[in-house]
């Protein structure tokens, strides 16, 4: 049991310093070197616990995606309101983002860097994200709630909004998250031509 409590902290801080040091240096900049320095361990440790730092990355990435899926079909599911759910997955989209946005910058943006399957087993995630936000603009233009001549670059283009906010969000900044989801979610009504005042109807 000790032994298994130990690989799984090992596995931890190697991809707590992956995730780091990608979003530092990008993948391509990051030695495997530079990960195990990070996470305080030899520079073989890293193949102990993964084939490869690709390997490594897709692992950041998957758990990344799915966390981001779960908590968009989470605000889905919060509601049977089309505007209700839309504002419900901007908030929850953009929070999420902002608060994670190192991690979120790697899982993002360092697609490039994986193995054709890996990149096809995340591009499929994110195929199932983007069917959600679709899902709630295509119930809310059907309900007379939404207006857009397509639905799905409409929903396209709120999900790339939510995405930005890692690249350019700093702990230290003005903005807290749930200001910046509020703008947000303004926006997004705005993009809809719906009512322009968040909150409840």
């Amino acid at each position: 049991m000790e032994e298994v409590r130990q690989g799984a902290d090992a596995r931890s801080r190697l991809r707590t310093a992956a995730v780091e040091s990608f979003a530092a240096k990008g993948f391509h900049g990051t030695t495997t070197r530079d990960i195990a320095s990070a996470a305080g361990m030899s520079p073989a440790a890293l193949y102990v616990h993964h084939r490869s730092k690709e390997d490594l990355l897709h692992e950041i990435s998957r758990s990344g995606h799915e966390r981001t899926l779960a908590l968009v079909q989470e605000a889905v599911a919060s509601s049977r309101d089309p505007r209700e759910q839309l504002l419900a997955v901007v908030r929850a989209f953009v929070v999420h983002h902002a608060e994670g946005h190192t991690g979120a910058r790697v899982v993002n943006y360092e697609l490039a860097a994986l193995s054709p399957a890996h990149l096809a087993e995340i591009a499929a995630i994110r195929r199932r994200i983007e069917a959600e936000m679709r899902g709630v603009v295509e119930r809310g233009v059907a309900a007379g709630d939404f207006e857009t001549a397509d639905p799905r670059m409409t929903a396209l283009a709120l999900l790339s909004l939510g995405i930005d906010v890692a690249r350019w969000y700093r702990d230290e900044g003005a903005w807290t998250p749930s200001r910046i989801a509020d703008h947000y979610c303004e926006l997004a009504l705005r993009m809809l031509a719906a009512d322009r005042s968040p909150g409840p109807r």
